[in-house]
């Protein structure tokens, strides 16, 4: 699966120290499938965007292929895990929100497709957070297996986002606030 961080909007400067006023925000991308956190292979990639220099509207555009098969998407409670730190000088780097990506968000695009779609960030304590991040997925080499079990997501390209959403779709109840 290749995933591409376009972007994220409206993030809160929450610097308060007197050597920088402005946030250094990166992305770090895993992967979370029980079946592998069951089978007692801890494996688990942690994949990086370059850190952005401009602040509270960062765009990097970085590119990562993240190794997936079937039994990630046949499970409805796979997902991929976000989070958005900055980097400060002194004491490294600080969590500024994170999200979830459930495996029904992907589906099955078709081949040479991609799938936009767009987070609210949340708090570290799972509170609604301040900003938006988006996110453009192309699957590669995964095809549904004839039999499998597949979760099927929302057939409505104008919704942005289907798990936490920016904007409540028509048809869908935001039950989180």
């Amino acid at each position: 699966m290749e995933i591409t961080v376009l972007s994220a909007q409206g993030l809160k400067n929450t610097s308060s120290t007197l050597f920088s006023n402005r946030i250094r925000p990166f992305i770090t991308i895993t992967t979370y499938s029980p079946n592998t956190a069951t089978s007692g292979d801890k494996q688990c990639h942690v994949y990086k965007t370059r850190v952005d220099d401009e602040g509270v509207n960062p765009t990097w555009g970085d590119k990562f292929h993240l190794p997936t098969d079937n039994a990630f998407f046949a499970n409805r409670y796979s997902c991929i895990y976000l989070q958005l730190y900055t980097k400060r000088l002194i004491v490294g780097q600080t969590l500024l929100g994170w999200c979830q990506i459930p495996v029904n968000d992907i589906g099955f695009p078709p081949v040479g497709s991609v799938r936009y779609l767009s987070y609210r960030l949340r708090d570290k304590d799972g509170s609604r957070g301040q900003g938006v991040v988006n996110l453009a997925i192309k699957l590669e080499n995964i095809v549904p297996v004839a039999g499998e079990n597949f979760s099927q997501p929302l057939e409505i390209d104008t919704c942005p986002v289907i798990g936490i959403p920016v904007t409540v779709c028509p048809r869908v109840k935001d039950s989180m606030s």
